[in-house]
This record gives C-alpha cells, sequence and structure tokens, in this order.
C-alpha cells in the first residue's frame, strides 16, 4: 500500500513537472487540480496555507509545495518521492539541452515556441490566482488586505519601486497578528460592543 501511494506521488508531481512551463506559480494550478480536485490528497484550505508557506520559506514555491503534500501522505520517503517526481523531468530536459544544443534559444522556432508558451504561463498564474481568490476567506479584513496588497504591488510595478511579494507577506502577516491578538474581540468580527 505505501510502496503504492509512493509511485503515485513520484509519477503525479513527475507529470506536474513535465508538462508544466513556466515556473513555481504556474504549477499552483496543476498542483491543485491534481491533489484537490482529483487525487484529493489534501483540502483547498490546505492548499492555501501551503502556498503561503511555501512562498515565505526559501526554495522554490512548487518544490515546497510538493515537499509539503509527500509528507503530508507517506511522511519523510513521501516528501522525498514527491519533491524527485517534480524536480527531474526538469532536471533532464535541462541537462540534456545543455549537452547537446549549445545555442538552443537561438534556434529560431525554439523562439517563437517560447513566446506562446509565455502566454499560456500568463494564464495558468492567473488561474490560480483567481482559484485562491474564489476560496479565500470573504470576511473583511482578508478582503481588504488582499485590496491592499494588489494596489501596493500594482504601485509599485507602476512607480519602479523595489517591493517584494515577501515584504508584502510579512506586512500583512504584522497586520493579520495586530488584529487578531491586540484588538478587542468585538472589532474582530466587526460588530459592536456589547
Amino acid at each position: 500500500m505505501k510502496n503504492n501511494r509512493l509511485s503515485q506521488l513520484l509519477f503525479t508531481f513527475m507529470k506536474i513537472g513535465l508538462f508544466t512551463f513556466g515556473g513555481g506559480y504556474a504549477m499552483i494550478a496543476m498542483i491543485e487540480d491534481l491533489c484537490v480536485e482529483k487525487k484529493k490528497w489534501i483540502t483547498h484550505d490546505e492548499m492555501m496555507n501551503i502556498t503561503v508557506i511555501a512562498e515565505s520559506t526559501p526554495g522554490p514555491i512548487a518544490i515546497n509545495c510538493a515537499t509539503y503534500v509527500g509528507y503530508r501522505q507517506a511522511g519523510l520517503v513521501g516528501a522525498f518521492a514527491a519533491t524527485v517526481g517534480i524536480v527531474l523531468p526538469s532536471f533532464c530536459i535541462i541537462y540534456i539541452i545543455s549537452v547537446f544544443l549549445e545555442n538552443f534559444l537561438e534556434i529560431q522556432w525554439i523562439t517563437h515556441a517560447f513566446w506562446g508558451i509565455q502566454c499560456a504561463v500568463g494564464l495558468l498564474i492567473a488561474d490560480a490566482a483567481l482559484t485562491m481568490i474564489k476560496k479565500m476567506n470573504k470576511k473583511p479584513v482578508p478582503i481588504t488586505l488582499l485590496i491592499v496588497s494588489f494596489g501596493v504591488m500594482c504601485a509599485s510595478n507602476l512607480a519602479g519601486w523595489q517591493i517584494s511579494s515577501i515584504q508584502l507577506m510579512i506586512a500583512a502577516a504584522l497586520v493579520g497578528l495586530f488584529i487578531f491578538y491586540l484588538l478587542p474581540n468585538h472589532l474582530k468580527r466587526g460588530g459592536k460592543a456589547q
């Protein structure tokens, strides 16, 4: 039974690693589809928590997500199987390209193919973001944090400010801690004092 689960983890994450272009954020939509919707290994809430933790810890977000899902399913061995599964296809492809094709990106049809892939990657990232927004807690504080964070990111991109997503997450975490630990209970709920 455990060997079957390990092989499922390995091959599921190999599929994600092999068929998803654009890095971790593009892979989140596919991880959500396979691990939450189809295989039911984790819940939607766990996926949102995994994404936040994976973004705020060192390492690529998709690998961190895979490691967590693997650990939840089969402990340390499962974490290892999922991590190897998601990394192995990219490693093999890049290794083959580096050995056999010195000027890979100078090949005209490869360049054009990557232009098309960039559009698809943008859609995958947007899909992951919309899925997370739909499943987000719809209370006033999370919605306000979402709107303010989005506004700050847009303003920083337009103005050329150097604000990273890590800084925004730390600021949002501090606001969350302030609201839920320092404000009185009636303000947390948004109601009036009794």
